[in-house]
């Protein structure tokens, strides 16, 4: 594989780019299989379809299940949306969760759970300023760094992430994207970039199974609000059904929808694309 084609493409050899060189899977391994932790089983391949329709299979399986991909030729974002990005430029992980003790009304956090502990790990490993964008982007500054993907797959959910570690400019898959080595980040070794990543979400993820699912208890809430670069600002709401809804974004409910003020009063949006809206951009209530 040459350069003209790492823009997408099979995996090919690990060592074809060296300022990306693949993840030492035996050291993931070391580090959390047989601990007696959430993640059981941590398994790194070169290349896949999906992470997430991979773990999907595996549904009936215990959770714990971390499954990270060099390569994904048929990558989804939200609403199905295609993606694709270099070999081993970024992070794309999916982990399987079985949250059976919490009721199902609350399982709407673990999108918005997984988003605070990637943007706390990044933040903190990388040295860079990472907030959240409703309900299920990382942002530095007005570009995003990372997206999530929360499926249901019978009594489990597969939680999907993609972060851009070391994309450059021309390679970056839709405009208005950035990645750690472009935002200036202390380093784009993946390998502990994933660990902390992992780390905060089992964190996470035990206070809020200890709370029952409650995110204000859990302190999952305040976390998210403090985070979020969403709220206090003037959005446009892209509803599913082909509305869209301005107005200003004033919160998070209990049950992690965004609250919209408008003029016809406040609205909890439960699903939609985002847009934070400039002056320059403003349009009209519709």
């Amino acid at each position: 594989m040459n350069e003209g084609n790492t823009q997408g493409g099979p995996a090919g050899s690990p060592w074809t780019d060296l300022d990306r060189p693949p993840l030492r899977e035996a050291e993931l391994r070391r580090a959390f299989e047989g601990g007696g932790g959430l993640w059981r089983e941590v398994q790194v391949v070169a290349e896949t379809g999906s992470s997430n329709a991979d773990l999907a299979a595996r549904a009936a399986e215990d959770e714990g299940l971390v499954l990270v991909a060099e390569y994904q030729n048929a990558g989804r974002g939200r609403l199905d949306r295609q993606w694709t990005a270099p070999p081993r430029s970024g992070i794309f992980v999916s982990v399987l969760l079985r949250p059976d003790d919490v009721p199902v009304q609350h399982w709407g956090w673990l999108p918005l759970l997984v988003g605070v502990a990637a943007a706390q790990a990044t933040s903190r490993v990388g040295g860079v300023d990472v907030r959240l964008k409703w309900p299920n982007d990382l942002l530095i500054g007005e570009r995003k760094l990372a997206g999530i993907l929360a499926e249901r797959a019978g009594s489990s959910v597969v939680v999907g992430m993609g972060l851009n570690v070391s994309l450059r400019e021309e390679e970056l898959p839709v405009p208005g994207a950035v990645s750690l080595s472009l935002a200036g980040s202390i380093t784009t070794d993946r390998d502990p970039l994933l660990r902390a990543v992992l780390r905060d979400l089992e964190t996470w993820y035990g206070r809020w199974r200890a709370a029952g699912g409650d995110a204000r208890a859990s302190g999952l809430h305040a976390a998210y609000t403090q985070a979020c670069a969403t709220i206090g600002r003037r959005v446009r709401v892209d509803l599913p059904a082909g509305q869209a809804l301005v107005g200003t974004a004033t919160g998070i409910d209990n049950d992690g929808r965004l609250i919209v003020a408008t003029p016809e009063g406040p609205q909890a949006v439960g699903a939609g694309d985002v847009v934070h809206v400039r002056p320059a951009d403003e349009a009209p209530y519709v």
